[in-house]
C-alpha cells in the first residue's frame, strides 16, 4: 500500500475542444530518488484531430487575441505569473512537487530557478520586452505613422508552432509568452523529458482570462512524429523550435520552404576572469558566483560555462581560483545535490575526466574523482570545448584575456553566452571583440545562466522575428486624400 500512495498520476497537454476519451494517451513514466513514482499521460492525436485543432485555435485567436490589446496581454499573462510566484497556489504547488520529479534537479534547485524565471514574466519586465524589439509598441494593435511617412502594423503568425526541449524545467514559457504578445495562435509540442509545465501554463491562462482559453493548444507526438506531425507543421506559417541541432536540421528539412523557421540549438558558454577580479577579497565571491552558473540545472541551459579563461598576474593566481571553485561547487552539492546521473551519462563523464587528464594537452582534476562535479585545470591556452556538462567545467589559465579571442572565435556558429569579470573599460573592450567573434551575450558572472527579460536569444529579435510588417506608404495615403468625403 505504502508504494501505491507514491504513485501520482497526471494528465499532460492541453486540447481545447476535445474530450479525454476523444483521443489516445501514452504514458510517461518518471521517479525521483526518494521514491515518487509519476505516470505522465501524454495526448497522441491523429492527422484529422491535428488539423481539426489548428482550425479551432485560429478561429479562437481571430475572435479573442488579435483584437486584444497588447496591454490587456500583459496583464494577462502578469496575473498567471503571480499566482505562479505564489507558493500556496496549487499550479506553484504542482510544479514544486513535481518538476523535480520528471527532471531529476535537485528540489530547491527547481525551487529558487523557478522563482527566478517568473520573475522575468511581470507586466514590467514584459513591457520592456515589447518595447526592446518595437520602440512603438502600439504597431501590435493598429497602424502607427512611420517615420518615412505613411504608417506601419505588426501582425503574428497565422498559426504558430512550438517544439520544445526538455533539458530545463518551465523552458516553454520564453515561446509560450512570445507568442501571446504578437497574438499568434499556437500549438506546442511537449518534450517528453518535461511534458508538464507548457499544459498547466495554459490551463493557468485559461483561467486568469477565459477569452484566450481556446486560443492555444499542447500536444504530444513520440520522436520526430509522423503523419499528425506533419497535418501540423503543413498548418503551421512559423515553427520555432528548440533541440539539438541534428534534431533541428531534421526538421528544417521537412518544412515547406515558405515556413518561416527559427531554431535555437547548441550553444557553448565560456567565462572571462580578469586580473582585477582576483585579489584576496574579491576572489572567493568571484568562485562563488562561477560555481552558481555551473551548477544552475547541471549546465543544461544553452548559456550554461564550460570553461573559465582566467587571467595570471594577480594576486589569487588561476590554479588558485579552480581550487576556490572546486571547493564552493563541493559546498553547492551538499545544498542542491546534482541529479543522479545514468549509465550513458555517467560513462560520458567518465571519458571527459579521461581525456582531460591524459589528453594531447592533460589538465589537473581537482578533487575526488568520484565526486558530482569536476573541475579540470590548465595551465596553457585550451580550445573552447563542451565537457559533459553535469557540473563538470575546465579553467584555463591565460597570460592576457586576449588571447582567448582565437579560441573562441573558432567556434563562432556555436556562441552565445560570455561571463566577464573585468573594469568598465575592459568590459567594453572585450566586449566589441567577443561580439565581433560572434558571442551574442554578456553577462556578469553568476548571472550567465539567468538571461534578463527581452534578451535577444541567440542575437536575434524574440519578437520582430515572429511578425511580419505590413505598410501603408506615404503614396496611397496622399492618393486617397482626393476620395475622401471631404475633398473639394
Amino acid at each position: 500500500m505504502s508504494e501505491q500512495r507514491k504513485l501520482q498520476r497526471i494528465k499532460a497537454g492541453y486540447l481545447p475542444g476535445l474530450g479525454d476519451d476523444e483521443v489516445q494517451w501514452q504514458t510517461l513514466d518518471f521517479g525521483s530518488q526518494d521514491g515518487q513514482l509519476l505516470e505522465v499521460s501524454v495526448p497522441v492525436l491523429t492527422a484529422p484531430q491535428m488539423q481539426a485543432l489548428a482550425c479551432r485555435v485560429r478561429k479562437a485567436a481571430a475572435i479573442h487575441l488579435r483584437p486584444m490589446p497588447v496591454a490587456e496581454i500583459i496583464d494577462a499573462v502578469d496575473r498567471a505569473m503571480a499566482r505562479l510566484l505564489d507558493r500556496n497556489d496549487t499550479y506553484r504547488q504542482q510544479a514544486e512537487a513535481w518538476l523535480p520529479v520528471v527532471s531529476g534537479y535537485d528540489a530547491d534547485m527547481v525551487r529558487l530557478g523557478l522563482t527566478g524565471f517568473f520573475k522575468t514574466f511581470r507586466a514590467a519586465q514584459l513591457k520592456r520586452f515589447v518595447a526592446e524589439d518595437f520602440p512603438n509598441p502600439a504597431v501590435l494593435d493598429g497602424f502607427q505613422p512611420a517615420a518615412k511617412g505613411g504608417a506601419v502594423r505588426a501582425f503574428g503568425p497565422d498559426l504558430l508552432v512550438h517544439s520544445w526541449a526538455g533539458n530545463v524545467p518551465a523552458l516553454s514559457l520564453w515561446s509560450l509568452v512570445c507568442g501571446l504578445l504578437v497574438k499568434a495562435p499556437a500549438i506546442g509540442k511537449l518534450a517528453s523529458a518535461e511534458p508538464l509545465f507548457a499544459g498547466w501554463f495554459a490551463r493557468l491562462l485559461a483561467e486568469v482570462h477565459p477569452p484566450l482559453a481556446d486560443c492555444l493548444a499542447v500536444v504530444w507526438w513520440r520522436g520526430a512524429g509522423g503523419e499528425e506531425a506533419d497535418a501540423l507543421y503543413d498548418q503551421a506559417d512559423t515553427v520555432l523550435a528548440y533541440g539539438g541541432n541534428q534534431t533541428l536540421d531534421a526538421l528544417r528539412r521537412r518544412l515547406p520552404v515558405t515556413t518561416r523557421f527559427l531554431p535555437h540549438g547548441h550553444k557553448l558558454g565560456f567565462g572571462l576572469i580578469g586580473a582585477q577580479a582576483l585579489d584576496t577579497l574579491k576572489a572567493p565571491g568571484m568562485a562563488r558566483l562561477a560555481a552558481w552558473d555551473v551548477m544552475r540545472y547541471d549546465q543544461q541551459g544553452c548559456y550554461s560555462p564550460h570553461v573559465f579563461y582566467v587571467q595570471r598576474g594577480a594576486p589569487v593566481s588561476p590554479r588558485a581560483f579552480a581550487d576556490y571553485l572546486a571547493a564552493e561547487l563541493a559546498n553547492l552539492q551538499r545544498r542542491f545535490a546534482r541529479r543522479e546521473l545514468d549509465l550513458e551519462e555517467g560513462a560520458a563523464l567518465a571519458r571527459w575526466q579521461q581525456n582531460m587528464e591524459w589528453g594531447g594537452e592533460p589538465h589537473q582534476l581537482l578533487g575526488p574523482v568520484d565526486a558530482p562535479w569536476s573541475v579540470a585545470y590548465s595551465e596553457s591556452l585550451q580550445p573552447l570545448a563542451p565537457t559533459a556538462l553535469y557540473r563538470t567545467i575546465a579553467v584555463v589559465a591565460v597570460d592576457r584575456l586576449d588571447a582567448v579571442l582565437p579560441v573562441v572565435a573558432a567556434q563562432r556558429d556555436y556562441l552565445q553566452t560570455a561571463g566577464i569579470a573585468a573594469g568598465p573599460e575592459e568590459l567594453y573592450r572585450l566586449a566589441g571583440l567577443l561580439g565581433a567573434a560572434g558571442v551574442t551575450r554578456i553577462s556578469a558572472i553568476g548571472s550567465m545562466s539567468m538571461p534578463e527579460a527581452g534578451w535577444h536569444h541567440d542575437g536575434r529579435f524574440n519578437l520582430l522575428d515572429l511578425v511580419r510588417m505590413t505598410e501603408i506608404e506615404q503614396s496611397a495615403e496622399l492618393a486617397a486624400q482626393p476620395l475622401a468625403d471631404y475633398a473639394d
